[in-house]
C-alpha cells in the first residue's frame, strides 16, 4: 500500500480492485501488487474520475504506482456508502482504461559537470558515455508516479542495460532539473534537494513552478522521451527559460514530437 497507513482493514477481500479503509477518513484502492502500466493506467483512470467529479467530501488525491488514497471530509461523508460508491467506480468499465498516449520531451546536457555520476554508470554497465546517452534517449519511459519532492517523476521503461544502484552515500544537496538512474528508474530532480540517485546530466527546462498550471511538466501517466542537446544548446534553453519563453515539446506515444506550451 506504499505507506498510506500503517494499519489499514480489507472491506472487500479478494480479487483487485480491493478496497482497504485506512483510519476514518481514508480508503486506500488496491488495483494490483506489482508494477505494471496496466495497472497504473487504472490508477490515473480512477484519480481523473474522482478529481472530475466534483465531490465536495474529497480532501486529496493520492496515487502511487499501483493504489491511490483517497482522503475525505469524515464529518459530512457516510465512510461505508462513500466506499461503496469507490468500489463500484474501481470496477467500472471506464476505470480499466488503457495506457495515456500524451508525452513530453526533456532535453537534456549528459555528462561533464552536469553528470558527475555518469563514469560510475559507465563503469557499472560496461558501457560508454556516449552508448549511455544513446540508450537513455533511445526509449520512451512511462511516469508512474510523482512523489519524493514535489514534481519529481518516476520513471519505468528505461533500457535496463542502463540500471545502476543508488550512490552508497547520498549527496545533501542536488541542482535543480539533475536526471538520474536508480536501479532501473530514472527521474528528474525538479528542485534543489537532497538525494542518493546516480546523475547523468541535468535538463534546463524548468521542471515545478508552483505559479503554473499545472505545476509540474511531468504527470503521473504520462511519456517522457529524452532529448541530448549540448551546452551551446543547453544555455540557449535556459536563457529562454529564465525569460519564460521556452518552449515544451509534446508528443503522443510513437510519433513525431510537437512543440506545445511555455515552461
Amino acid at each position: 500500500m506504499e505507506g498510506h497507513a500503517k494499519e489499514a482493514r480489507n472491506v472487500t477481500g479478494g480479487k483487485y480492485p480491493r478496497l482497504l479503509n485506512a483510519g476514518d477518513s481514508c480508503v486506500v484502492v488496491e488495483f494490483g501488487d506489482s508494477i505494471d502500466m496496466e495497472v497504473n493506467a487504472r490508477v490515473q483512470a480512477l484519480k481523473e474520475r474522482l478529481a472530475n467529479s466534483g465531490l465536495s467530501c474529497i480532501r486529496e488525491l493520492i496515487p502511487t504506482y499501483r493504489s491511490i488514497a483517497v482522503y475525505f471530509e469524515p464529518d459530512t461523508t457516510d465512510p461505508a456508502g462513500f466506499t461503496a460508491m469507490l468500489e463500484t467506480l474501481s470496477r467500472d468499465e471506464r476505470t480499466a482504461t488503457a495506457v495515456r498516449s500524451a508525452g513530453v520531451v526533456i532535453p537534456v546536457c549528459y555528462g561533464g559537470e552536469f553528470g558527475p555520476d555518469m563514469a560510475n554508470v559507465s563503469a557499472h554497465t560496461g558501457l560508454p558515455e556516449d552508448e549511455i546517452v544513446r540508450r537513455h534517449t533511445g526509449t520512451d519511459c512511462y511516469c508512474y508516479m510523482l512523489g519524493f519532492t514535489p514534481g519529481f517523476a518516476y520513471l519505468g521503461g528505461m533500457d535496463e542495460t542502463l540500471a545502476t544502484p543508488r550512490l552508497k552515500e547520498p549527496r545533501e544537496k542536488i541542482p535543480t532539473g539533475s536526471v538520474g538512474v536508480a536501479g532501473k528508474q530514472t527521474g528528474i530532480y525538479p528542485i534543489e534537494s537532497p538525494g542518493g540517485w546516480q546523475l547523468i546530466g541535468r535538463t534546463p527546462l524548468r521542471m515545478f513552478d508552483a505559479g503554473r498550471t499545472p505545476p509540474t511538466v511531468i504527470e503521473a501517466g504520462m511519456w517522457v522521451r529524452f532529448r541530448a542537446v549540448g551546452r551551446t544548446e543547453y544555455d540557449r534553453l535556459a536563457a529562454l527559460r529564465a525569460r519564460g519563453e521556452a518552449d515544451i515539446e509534446r508528443f503522443t506515444h510513437d510519433s513525431r514530437p510537437e512543440a506545445g506550451e511555455r515552461a
